[in-house]
């Protein structure tokens, strides 16, 4: 399926630098919108250079949206970042909708967005769900990619969403609890909290669903990032110069959020608790028709890129426990076995983060190569 949107009618044309700079001093919360398929308006903002290399920033989720740490790994004075809230997520609208909602019509926005904004080629930097959606892209439109940068590579498989969603419990959680317990299939939990989470008003339910779910991910990404530490901190030990400090502090804040978040999960509705909604409801949707990705597709689609010559720059947290590096691995495999030198793989002491500091300096890294 494709856009209704005629983006050839009127495109915005990337030889007027100025516009584009006045665009990028567009406060984060005022995005610009490109109307797509009804009901759906795609918000999305520019920043950086807009006569350097395009990249297009994918975020993760699903269900979440494009924050501005996302821009880190760019190079803003040479570099121009895309970067768009993608169908009912962030500050798209309608937010939370899960009608006319799945990947071939994300594939088709932002094949929408390319034409608005008259570029040839754009890069793709990705991560988590993001790469998902950025092999789906790139397998469509192959010639429309310049390359590709992939952070903790999400591959849909049961036992990745299952290890978040169905294993052990939430610490002092109190009476708190899923809406059905963790002892059914995955695909029967994914169903519950998906019914659970379409309700339009902030029942208990739905609200407690939410605060548990966002719980549990920062859990999960906090375990990956405590392991990452542990190994540097016995580097640094045995006098290997690795960052202990900075990677101390962003733990640190990764607990305060985990203590905040334990805090609120029996409060009152929030401000933040109808974004939150919002958030799981895309999410659930999308888990549990695993993606909208047929088996075997992003294998099919890594291969076809190594072979239409996308080069693609895989980089994995070492001890990621919310994808498993083995993704970033076999794929990193996979593309080298069809054309020698067409990925590369990097794996960090880090967790799955993208703004953990080992992290991050491989996407600059990797973002920063010809």
């Amino acid at each position: 399926m494709k856009s209704n949107i005629n983006a050839t009618t009127s495109p915005l044309t990337r030889a007027n630098p100025a516009r584009w700079a006045q665009a990028a001093l567009r406060p984060w919360n005022r995005p610009l919108r490109l109307p797509v398929q009804a009901p759906h308006n795609l918000a999305f903002r520019l920043r950086g250079n807009p006569e350097g290399s395009a990249w297009l920033l994918l975020h993760g989720g699903p269900g979440s949206a494009c924050q501005p740490g996302m821009l880190a790994p760019l190079d803003l004075r040479a570099q121009w970042a895309i970067a768009p809230d993608q169908r009912g997520c962030g500050s798209s609208r309608p937010r939370g909708s899960s009608t006319r909602n799945h990947t071939a019509l994300l594939v088709a926005d932002l094949e929408a967005l390319r034409l608005h904004l008259g570029l040839e080629r754009w890069s793709l930097l990705a991560g988590s769900w993001g790469a998902v959606l950025a092999l789906a892209y790139a397998s469509e439109h192959p010639h429309r990619v310049e390359r590709m940068v992939l952070r903790g590579a999400f591959a849909l498989r049961r036992r990745e969403v299952g290890g978040l969603l169905q294993q052990g419990k939430t610490p002092r959680q109190g009476r708190l609890r899923w809406p059905v317990d963790t002892g059914p299939s995955l695909p029967a939990l994914l169903a519950r909290l998906r019914q659970v989470l379409q309700t339009g008003t902030p029942a208990v339910a739905a609200l407690h669903a939410a605060r548990l779910w966002a719980l549990r991910e920062t859990q999960c990404a906090a375990r990956g990032m405590w392991r990452a530490l542990l190994h540097a901190s016995a580097q640094a030990a045995a006098s290997v110069p690795v960052p202990v400090s900075a990677m101390r502090g962003t733990w640190a804040a990764l607990r305060r959020r985990e203590r905040q978040q334990t805090a609120r999960l029996a409060g009152p509705p929030g401000r933040h608790d109808a974004a939150l909604r919002a958030r799981y409801r895309i999410q659930a949707h999308y888990l549990l028709h695993r993606g909208f990705v047929r088996p075997g597709g992003l294998d099919r689609a890594v291969r076809t890129l190594a072979q239409r010559g996308v080069s693609v720059n895989w980089v994995h947290g070492r001890f990621d426990a919310v994808c498993p590096p083995a993704n970033s691995r076999s794929w990193a495999a996979q593309g080298q076995r069809v054309v020698d030198g067409a990925s590369s793989l990097v794996l960090p002491v880090a967790g799955h983060l993208a703004h953990e500091p080992q992290i991050l300096v491989a996407l600059r890294q990797a973002v920063g190569r010809a």
